[in-house]
């Protein structure tokens, strides 16, 4: 499975009628993606009086008495590491750190033309859980939040749930969260379109990496009461041995009719099929889903089954790529996600604030005038999403009470 990142042009052969050639791909990648400019001028003696020595100085002995003004007199309040290990990049697997920086930096520059947030790819030499944990508990003061991304599981589940604990300040991974975000509100949607209620819909998840793990419990979360996960060994169940503690978590939340075997055994007279595992499904398996039925097939670059296959079995059918309709894409999530998070200046991203970003998403398009089977989630494109998301977000962090409330008090005075 991948995420359906919005930087993966080499899998897109053709976009608005002209193809994509290596020499464009690699020319715009020279020197890399990013770039840091200051924010003050610097052209004489009195600027440099004032940004750097000696009135520098001033601030940073404000600081030292009150650390909360660092959200005001820094870039740490909108500033976002983007950390990897380089262990499950993309649909290329553990390529190392050094070959996950074009990805990281695309990243951050989705960050910036999404949502206005600077941030720093940073990937690491090492793949110790403790290790990488250590380094960004001791890097802390430089950033204000941390998105983890393509780091393999099952690490992924640990570094961020430790990581969590020991930091103050909203983290994520969005192999995980984002996708799940954004999975929840296309079929939030695509339930609409069907006239069905959530909580009455069978689904099969394809997957048990980090994303097939994320999506299945915020559909949980979200009142689906019929989710059977399914890995490379089969349908996922209490009785089953060799799991790990994922696993054994999600086969205590999954499964309510005590499915066993595999993906066919698992889909016949299901309503939604997730795909998440970048294996290929046969057309007789998704034939035998239940009337009106919901395909999401999110590999990248191919789909677990040829869209236009699928539309002849079920009656939404979405992707994660950009040439179909119903783009399942993370970008859709996270730029208003960390926004409204670091708006609220929140300790945390909490389940509350990415269910509140999957309503957000799905009342876009819902609202749209082509709301339908063809167009259950904006596009990734789409001005109005991070806006709505960063708001949503920041409301659902204010009503939980996670918010720092004298550093979004410093940083409101300075916006």
């Amino acid at each position: 499975m991948s995420d359906a990142n919005a930087d993966t042009p080499t899998n897109q052969p053709s976009l608005d009628g002209r193809d994509i050639t290596e020499e464009e791909v690699f020319t715009a990648h020279e020197g890399g993606k990013l770039s840091i400019a200051p924010t003050v001028g610097l052209s004489g003696r009195r600027d440099l009086a004032i940004a750097y020595t000696p009135g520098v100085a001033k601030v940073c002995r404000a600081i030292a008495d009150d650390k909360a003004l660092t959200a005001r007199y820094t870039w740490t309040h909108r500033l976002v590491a983007v950390v990897s290990d380089g262990t499950a990049v993309l649909g290329l697997g553990d390529i190392g750190p050094r070959a996950s920086l074009p990805v990281m930096e695309g990243k951050s520059a989705l960050f910036k033309a999404f949502a206005d947030l600077d941030s720093i790819p940073l990937v690491l030499e090492t793949t110790d859980v403790d290790e990488i944990v250590e380094t960004l508990v001791h890097l802390r003061p430089s950033f204000g939040a941390v998105n983890l991304e393509d780091i393999a599981a099952p690490r992924c589940f640990e570094i961020e749930r430790r990581l969590v604990d020991a930091l103050d300040c909203p983290v994520m991974h969005d192999d995980q969260h984002g996708t799940a975000i954004v999975v929840l509100a296309a079929l939030r949607n695509a339930a609409r379109v069907l006239d069905r209620d959530l909580a009455s819909l069978k689904v099969v998840v394809s997957g048990a990496g980090a994303s097939g793990v994320a999506c299945a419990k915020i559909l949980l979360s979200a009142g689906a009461s019929d989710v059977v996960v399914l890995d490379s060994r089969g349908v996922i169940h209490e009785s089953r041995e060799g799991m790990n503690v994922e696993k054994i978590a999600l086969a205590e939340q999954t499964n309510p009719r005590g499915v066993r075997g595999d993906l066919a055994a698992a889909v016949a007279g299901a309503d939604v099929f997730l795909g998440l595992s970048g294996s290929t499904v046969p057309e007789s398996v998704i034939a035998s889903m239940a009337d009106d039925g919901v395909v999401f097939a999110l590999s990248n670059p191919d789909p677990e089954i040829d869209p236009a296959v699928a539309r002849k079995h079920a009656a939404v059918v979405a992707t994660g790529r950009s040439d179909y309709p119903n783009q399942i894409n993370n970008v859709l999530a996270f730029p208003g996600v960390f926004a409204g998070a670091l708006d609220a200046a929140a300790r945390r991203i909490t389940e509350a604030m990415k269910l509140a970003a999957a309503d957000a998403i799905a009342d876009i398009a819902a609202g749209d005038e082509e709301f339908g089977a063809d167009h259950i989630v904006p596009s990734a494109l789409d001005p109005r999403v991070a806006p709505a998301v960063a708001a949503a977000v920041a409301q659902a962090a204010a009503d939980e009470g996670v918010v720092r409330r004298h550093v979004a008090e410093v940083a409101a005075e300075h916006h």
